[in-house]
């Protein structure tokens, strides 16, 4: 088959599990052909993996210049008509009743991007959708819900240019030229759901959307941290809330990593019957058993620097470690976010553990890194089915993680399971694993052998085999191994620890 796979920030330009998870597919799957649709920033991102033969390249900027083309006037009227039912939609409250004056259909915010999809014609619509029309759009839209609530304060002229440019940028995916395949698979919700839904639109094809962590909730925790006013993290939100909701209602299966995430997708609408876990998996050939323990008393973590890592937790929690067992070390490996890199080390040294916690950068081969300690530590704030977790459980070492995600799922009861940012509760699941070798060893066997029956690659890869021939066919999808695969890990026992 001709596969459309979408990626956004992903592969083949970042590494990290969701970038992982993509080179198996189109490795493990030689018999089809994967265009990886990737949508980047600039377009100019250095590409970090090695395509395979059955895979080729196209990149979608959302970022830079958009082709120059002038909009006909009574297209351009056409257009601003729907752009103003759209802030309509992204400003309503997605909660009111029905019978609300300003309640918004279920298929709108898919009615009005398909609308402007036909106008567009294969063509970026930057003249309108980011132009000064745009602006006074967005500004009479807030200007009403400002009388309606009562605000005191109107939104600026700035924050409604910013707003316009963030949402024109975001839609451009849209209106880039649509590819002939046999089905698209997205590979996270948001912005690669709209190159699902232009194929669908104009070729019929079918839509699988597969989400490791849960994309909207990730853009909560990122556009808190943002620096624009409120109208704008409200408008562009709203746009996040409606795709996503879109991107699970026209899909036709939806593949979560875990089922944490279906709990997110029911409420944003997903059917039951769209909904079909896949845990992702790992080559057991590439992680064996972990060789000797290090001397001094090591935790290690592994992954992507960002701040939905939340490494300035496990510092925290290393500087208590080091108050009950002062040989010990951290060892971090892994590359990312410079900046948010550069903030944990400036707090590393003002905990004072210079030389004791390192960040080591990117390693040639990950396994060693979860050799190079007693312990694997896991600290996210929000995670889909960890690779990191699963990695360090087939080598065979004890790990302490964040109830997060899917974590509960794949850890069962071979794991210590703490609250997300309690550096207390972290801290003395290390120190209590890091003094108890029995314990340690007895839940690194336990974990390997848990890894080995239940999160293999070629488990993962089986069923996503049978997905794309079965969605392809227009036929329903029956993953019986993949049911007693959720059986297994259904209502772990997991070993939780909370800070008093």
């Amino acid at each position: 088959m001709d596969i459309t796979l979408v990626t956004e920030g992903t592969y083949p330009h970042s590494f990290g599990g969701v970038s992982v998870w993509c080179d198996q597919l189109v490795q493990n799957m030689p018999g089809h052909r994967f265009t990886v649709t990737a949508i980047v920033g600039s377009g100019s991102e250095k590409v970090l993996w090695d395509l395979p033969q059955n895979a080729s390249l196209v990149p979608v900027a959302v970022w830079g210049d958009a082709p120059a083309k002038r909009t006909s006037r009574r297209a351009k009227a056409s257009i601003l008509r729907l752009y103003r039912r759209l802030l309509d939609v992204l400003l309503a409250d997605p909660d009111a009743p029905a019978s609300s004056p300003r309640a918004v259909r279920p298929d709108e915010f898919g009615d009005i991007l398909r609308r402007l999809f036909e106008l567009a014609g294969g063509a970026q619509l930057t003249d309108v959708l980011g132009g000064q029309d745009a602006v006074a759009a967005v500004m009479d839209a807030w200007l009403l819900r400002r009388h309606e609530a009562g605000h005191r304060v109107l939104p600026s002229v700035y924050d409604a240019v910013t707003a316009v440019s963030l949402l024109e940028h975001a839609l451009r995916p849209l209106f880039r030229p649509v590819l002939k395949a046999d089905l698209t698979h997205a590979v996270t919700n948001g912005l690669a759901v709209l190159v699902g839904l232009a194929a669908k639109w104009t070729h019929g094809t079918p839509l699988i959307v597969t989400e490791h962590g849960v994309y909207l909730r990730e853009r909560y925790l990122e556009y808190a941290k943002a620096g624009y006013s409120w109208p704008v993290k409200s408008l562009l939100l709203g746009f996040q809330r409606a795709l996503c909701t879109e991107g699970y209602r026209a899909a036709d299966l939806i593949t979560p990593g875990n089922r944490y995430n279906q709990r997110w997708e029911l409420r944003l609408g997903a059917g039951a019957e769209q909904l079909q876990t896949v845990y992702n998996g790992v080559d057991p050939a590439h992680f064996p058993l972990a060789g000797p323990e290090p001397e001094l008393p090591t935790i290690t973590w592994a992954g992507r620097i960002d701040p939905i890592k939340d490494l300035e937790t496990l510092l925290r929690a290393f500087a208590l470690v080091r108050k009950e067992i002062p040989e010990a070390k951290l060892r971090m490996f892994g590359g990312g976010d410079q900046q948010y890199r550069a903030r944990c080390e400036r707090l590393l040294e003002g905990l004072g553990l210079q030389g004791a916690a390192t960040f080591e950068g990117r390693i040639d081969n990950i396994r060693d890194a979860y050799s190079a300690g007693h312990v694997v530590a896991l600290s996210s704030i929000s995670e889909g089915f960890p690779y990191t977790l699963i990695e360090a459980m087939t080598a065979g070492r004890a790990t302490v993680s964040t109830d997060v995600g899917g974590v509960t799922e794949a850890a069962g009861d071979t794991g210590l399971v703490v609250p997300p940012r309690d550096p207390e509760a972290m801290a003395a699941a290390c120190v209590a694993l890091l003094r108890d070798e029995t314990a340690r060893r007895r839940l690194g066997t336990a974990a390997r052998q848990r890894a080995l029956e239940l999160f293999t690659v070629e488990q993962a890869i089986d069923a996503f085999q049978l997905i794309y021939t079965d969605v392809a066919a227009g036929r329903p999808v029956e993953l019986a191994a993949s049911e007693m695969l959720e059986l297994a890990v259904g209502g772990p026992s997991v070993v939780r620890l909370r800070s008093a």
